[in-house]
């Protein structure tokens, strides 16, 4: 990012602040009356010329006024995040530990978050994708069937019975449960190759049915954990005319509704590299979702130990309240941690 100076920051700061309460195109005489830039229309003309060379502001052909570009957004957002990401920091804490209360707590988020906003809004329950295996228990449960036990990361577990033509003594059984532990322990799924698999089935010999059979639990165990999704505020978008139009406004609706294109952001958000958990937002065509690419979407991924995250998300047009938005999401632990305290203590 380019220094821009302090003038021309300030500047590109008040236009905007500007446009983003009124929507409007921002002139020099506009600017030229806040208070803590004390500069002439001149000045301020000059200034905003470079901007616009600089690409931060363009002129609609319609008006003398400016607008943001994207590159101004981003400008303005990054900056902001600075501000405000040492505070929205804390959600990464965020510890849910009844997950039967926990639609009923996220239904609330998101709605409060849309009412607060007035924009479109979603939050993913905690997943388990990606997380690692914990340990594997093969077990006799009579002569033809053998329990296999696989436990990832947050005690996600998956039971399944293996039949089995030959019974099998506790040699044998042993020496499975130490192949399986010793080579697939602290491994994710995506981990889990092709090459290991086969190695892992030449060292189990004849029993190398028992070995896929475990490798396929894992695998169910993470295909089962479907990615679940609240969202609210919809409708909001129709207050916006950037949005508003059939064509966009039918697609989010839509993207909203049948919440597959929100899993596949979400999933693609969720395993970037990712030990920063504050806030990210993608303006415009930055958005992995092309229905979004006349929006900006603001997002924060929350931790709840063991692997589990979840993901927020504020959705509206590119001239939305930033400031706002992520001051809300700052405030969303507090929210949570309360409402979910008042449940957990009944």
């Amino acid at each position: 990012m380019e220094e821009l100076g302090e003038r021309k920051e300030k500047i590109l700061n008040a236009i905007i602040k500007h446009y983003l309460e009124t929507g409007e195109p921002v002139g020099s005489r506009v600017i030229s009356k806040i208070a803590d830039l004390s500069l002439s229309s001149a000045t301020i003309r000059n200034e905003m010329a470079d901007l616009e060379e600089l690409g931060y502001i363009i002129q609609p052909h319609t008006s003398a006024g400016r607008v943001p570009s994207d590159k101004g957004y981003r400008f303005y957002v990054d900056h902001l995040i600075e501000a405000k990401n040492q505070e929205v920091a804390e959600i990464k804490d965020l510890m849910i530990e009844k997950t039967e209360k926990m639609e009923k707590v996220l239904k609330q988020v998101v709605k409060i978050l849309a009412n607060d906003t007035q924009y479109a809004t979603m939050i993913s329950a905690p997943s388990v994708r990606g997380n690692r295996l914990k340990f594997v228990q093969l077990s006799a449960v009579d002569e033809n069937q053998i329990l296999s036990v696989v436990v990832m990361d947050g005690n996600v577990v998956k039971n399944k019975i293996i039949h089995v033509e030959d019974p099998l003594d506790n040699e044998t059984m042993l020496k499975l449960n130490m192949l399986l532990n010793t080579t697939l322990n602290g491994l994710t799924v995506s981990e889990i190759n092709l090459g290991l698999i086969t190695k892992l089935k030449e060292q189990a010999g004849i029993h190398e049915d028992i070995i896929a059979q475990v490798l396929n639990t894992v695998a169910e165990t993470i295909s089962d954990d479907d990615l679940e999704i609240y969202t609210s505020g919809a409708t909001n978008i129709f207050k916006y005319p950037e949005l508003s139009d059939s064509q966009n406004a039918s697609e989010l609706i839509s993207a909203f509704e049948e919440k597959q294109a929100l899993k596949e952001f979400i999933e693609e958000t969720q395993s970037e590299d990712g030990e920063d958990t504050g806030i990210q937002v993608y303006i415009g065509n930055e958005a992995p979702v092309q229905t979004m690419k006349d929006c900006s979407v603001v997002t924060a991924t929350y931790e709840l130990g063991g692997g589990m995250k979840g993901t927020i998300g504020i959705i509206g047009p590119k001239r939305m309240d930033y400031e706002k938005v992520m001051d809300n999401l700052k405030n969303l632990k507090s929210q949570l941690d309360n409402a979910l305290r008042g449940d957990l203590d009944k």
